[in-house]
C-alpha cells in the first residue's frame, strides 16, 4: 500500500501576518466609532418592552423638549406600527 504525498501549501497551516496588530494592541488604531465629525448626529431608539404589541399612540413631547434633539421619526403614525411588514 503506497502512501500519498502531502501537497505543499503556502497559506494553509500558517499564521497570518497581522499588519494592524500592533496598532490594535496599543490603542492607536482608528475604528468607525472613534471618528468625530463636526455637525455629526447620533441616533437612539427606544424599543417596546412588549413583544408583538401594537403601538397606537406615542407622546414624543418630552423628547422633543430635550436640548440637542433634532429629528423624531414619525413614520409609524397612521400605519398601526412600524417594524416588520406582514
Amino acid at each position: 500500500m503506497a502512501t500519498a504525498e502531502k501537497p505543499q501549501y503556502k497559506v494553509i497551516g500558517t499564521r497570518p501576518i497581522r499588519h494592524d496588530g500592533v496598532d490594535k494592541v496599543t490603542g492607536r488604531a482608528q475604528y468607525g466609532a472613534d471618528v468625530r465629525l463636526s455637525g455629526m448626529l447620533y441616533a437612539s431608539m427606544l424599543r417596546s418592552p412588549h413583544a408583538h404589541a401594537k403601538i397606537t399612540k406615542l407622546d414624543t413631547s418630552k423628547a422633543e423638549a430635550l436640548p440637542g434633539v433634532r429629528v423624531l421619526d414619525g413614520r409609524w403614525r397612521g400605519r398601526g406600527g412600524g417594524g416588520r411588514r406582514r
